[in-house]
């Protein structure tokens, strides 16, 4: 099974109001394992950028101005994303974004079939944090190059993430070096003690109470 693994940056928080996808990361999965194979890249807004938006992602108007337009990438990345499941943290927010996109240049919306980590991350532990940080503190995964939110880096992680929430990573069936040969286990051996076999044969009183029996029965078989 194919999947990608998606991940936007925005100049703000809904496109109803004008704003608009800066950054798009794309990390390929085939049977939940990662290819390497990547899509990234920046996008012009073709507007400013707030502050409160560059305070997450760090990306700003200067350095966005040279970058393609959304309507330049289209056509790449719809290629990338085209027949595998989309894995995203939140995926109403990022894919309200790219249906915007979309519709903008007068192309169908993405049909993919999504998965929601959120959800899922909800439905596993219900009542916890549900952010990336908060699962990959979960999980233990390494998220200290995370200063700002970047598309690609949070693809990777979220990657992660995901093969922990599906259990797709089980590192107790994996074999090191040391766990290639089975455990031997040490058995204490102890000493195996000869005993003289007991005496079953009957005693002299048995003997003689059992032939007083028999004289007792009339006409037995054995002496016919």
């Amino acid at each position: 099974m194919r999947e990608v693994v998606l991940d936007t940056e925005t100049t703000g928080l809904t496109p109803k109001t004008g704003h608009r996808i800066v950054e798009i990361g794309c990390l390929e999965l085939v049977n939940l394992v990662p290819t390497g194979n990547v899509y990234h890249v920046y996008i012009n807004p073709e507007r400013d950028m707030p502050e409160e938006a560059f305070n997450v992602h760090g990306l700003s108007e200067s350095f966005l101005r040279d970058k393609q337009k959304f309507e330049e990438i289209a056509e790449d990345f719809l290629e990338f994303v085209e027949g595998a499941q989309l894995v995203i943290h939140n995926a109403e927010f990022d894919m309200g974004f790219l249906n915007a996109e979309l519709k903008r240049l007068h192309r169908a919306e993405l049909g993919n079939e999504t998965v929601d980590t959120v959800r899922m991350a909800r439905q596993k532990f219900p009542g916890a944090h549900a952010n990336l940080d908060a699962l990959c503190r979960r999980f233990g995964i390494d998220n200290s190059a995370r200063e700002k939110h970047g598309a690609l880096l949070d693809a990777e992680l979220l990657a992660e993430v995901y093969l922990e929430l599906t259990g797709g990573r089980q590192p107790g069936l994996l074999l090191s070096e040391d766990d290639s040969k089975p455990e031997t286990i040490d058995l204490e051996v102890t000493e195996k003690t000869e005993r003289k076999p007991r005496d079953h044969s009957a005693s002299t009183e048995e003997l003689e109470a059992h032939a007083a029996f028999l004289e007792k029965v009339d006409d037995p078989i054995w002496r016919s």
